[in-house]
């Protein structure tokens, strides 16, 4: 039987984009992001993280670095009952096949965990993250940016509050 997913974009909806996060210290959480995750879950949502890291392959930081901050973000998730099934990351630059808004991660993890994508959900706070989901056919795409308004492909909010509020009604 196919799962429903939660994809999220990491910098930007997970924790507060200060480009290149890579230490704990630096890593601060969106307002909203644990009460958003607990939503879905309650509904037997599997989620993962999608997330660009092109800072490794500007050697800004280390694979290393990124498995220590993600094991340190997972375990904050799971002192809430919060699991994260999976982190896929691109740590390469314009031009791979992984990176968004190409949608690899995606099917990858459609592949791995037999994903409904007609039925889950993608947030991110990017357009790369959008096409990224358009590409991989996610039919529920939420852009947490107020730089933009909706349209066909997507609804955009100004943050993840917002957006729970919606998802409630």
């Amino acid at each position: 039987m196919k799962k429903n997913a939660l994809f999220l974009d990491r910098d930007g909806i997970i924790n507060i984009d200060k480009k290149y996060v890579h230490k704990i210290e630096d890593f601060e959480f969106c307002d909203g992001i644990f009460e958003l995750c607990e939503f879905f879950m309650q509904k037997d949502f599997l989620i993962f993280v999608i997330t660009n890291q092109s800072g490794i392959a500007r050697g800004y930081y280390s694979e290393k670095d990124f498995e220590i901050l993600s094991s340190y973000m997972i375990n904050e998730f799971s002192k809430k009952d919060i699991k994260i099934q999976k982190i896929y990351h691109c740590p390469h630059l314009d031009g791979c096949e992984c990176r968004k808004p190409k949608p690899a991660m995606l099917l990858k993890a459609q592949n791995e965990f037999n994903i409904n994508m007609e039925k889950s959900f993608f947030i991110g706070d990017n357009i790369t993250d959008m096409q990224a989901g358009i590409n991989a056919k996610i039919k529920n795409l939420f852009l947490i940016n107020e730089d933009y308004k909706d349209n066909e492909n997507y609804k955009v909010f100004k943050n993840l509050k917002e957006l729970l509020r919606y998802l409630k009604d």
